[in-house]
């Protein structure tokens, strides 16, 4: 199989879908691997390492593309690449369709196999291709909020840790998977008080156990989170419904409630987000005001730390590619029922409901695909 690697162009994307090492063992199950020009170097691999694993540098994305049996990437195609994407090609990527319904259609109109990261998902539903990212993002929230907290940046001004005699910040933590309990344990470090909430009484009770001493938890409700506005000085939005679009748990009309200055880290923002007033932001304008509540909802956070976030994600997705390019798509799907369920879109049909369901679009189960 071609294996193509493009540079990601999304704004500050510096990371990179495979690692000379990553080349190397694709080299050594028999198939040949193309990679842009210069699409390593964000993430600290030059192009030299990748040609002496085995890889062809090209500098013509059109060429990669088009001679490409199956795309690796980091994120979702963009609108300059829809026209790239081909009938019978495997794009293995995030897709985070529900956010997207050009996207959505873009993939559908191509024919292409739509693979995507963020919907491999085990038997006791963890999501192995996510988690990493979503621990990157988790811990970058608090160290993004705390920065938007600071009175030049718009914020109330609060240090989140306080100081002797001053009372720390005040953090509370839409859902307690993975994400959040990054989120929540960077803050509780920072000495902040942290409050979880989620609506998985099992999870809460497992957290109150683990967690440090600052960090409380709390059911999910909308009385609940209505309650805690007033005195927050942080929220992180962190809610995740693999593969669909995120549920909005505070409304612009809730606003009100808040001090001014409050920030907001919306980090289901890729899954359209959960705050009713986020839109998408990037790594050059982060943030904007919404009736004097800070929103960052930048869209690839861990694309600011590239070095880690490449190792992290490549270390999960590399098995998947190998089986992927080994058995082709079919048989790799057929043989792990994990993988399978990273299916999203094949020629033209949606076999992910949770997608058709986003854009009331018709569904396919998977196993009339296979």
């Amino acid at each position: 199989m071609i294996i193509g690697v493009p540079k990601e162009i999304k704004t500050h994307e510096n990371r990179v879908a495979l690692l000379p090492g990553g080349v190397a063992k694709l080299k050594e199950n028999g198939h040949e691997i193309i990679i842009e020009q210069g699409a390593g170097v964000g993430s600290g691999f030059p192009d030299a390492q990748y040609e002496k694993a085995g890889a062809t540098v090209v500098d013509d994305v059109e060429q990669l593309w088009g001679r490409s049996d199956m795309i690796m990437k980091v994120k979702e195609p963009l609108e300059v690449e829809y026209p790239r994407m081909r009938d019978g090609q495997i794009i293995f990527t995030y897709f985070h369709f529900a956010a997207s319904e050009s996207l959505t259609k873009a993939v559908i109109e191509s024919n292409c196999t739509a693979i995507a990261y963020e919907t491999v998902e085990q038997s006791d539903g963890s999501l192995p291709l996510l988690i990493p990212m979503s621990e990157v993002a988790g811990r970058m929230a608090t160290q993004e909020g705390a920065k938007y907290l600071e009175k030049p940046q718009g914020g109330r001004g609060i240090l989140l840790g306080g100081i002797p005699g001053v009372k720390p910040a005040n953090v509370m933590v839409l859902g307690g998977g993975i994400v959040g309990v990054n989120a929540a344990k960077i803050a509780a470090g920072m000495g902040a008080n942290v409050t979880i909430m989620d609506i998985n009484i099992a999870r809460l009770r497992q957290l109150d156990d683990l967690m440090a001493h600052n960090v409380d938890t709390m059911f999910s409700s909308r009385v609940n989170i209505e309650q805690m506005l007033p005195h927050v000085d942080m929220i992180v939005g962190a809610v995740l419904k693999p593969g669909a679009k995120a549920p909005h748990l505070i409304s612009r009309d809730m606003l009100a409630s808040m001090q001014k200055g409050t920030v907001l880290v919306d980090v289901a923002i890729d899954q359209g987000g959960c705050f009713e007033t986020s839109t998408a932001t990037t790594h050059n304008d982060p943030v904007y005001e919404v009736d004097g509540i800070v929103h960052y909802c930048v869209a690839n956070m861990p694309g600011a730390v590239p070095y880690t976030s490449t190792l992290g994600l490549t270390n999960v997705t590399l098995p998947y590619a190998v089986d992927i390019a080994n058995k082709g798509w079919r048989k790799a799907l057929q043989d792990d029922p994990e993988l399978k369920q990273g299916l999203n879109i094949t020629g033209g049909k949606i076999v992910y409901k949770p997608v058709a369901e986003a854009f009331e679009l018709a569904y396919t189960p998977s196993e009339e695909v296979l």
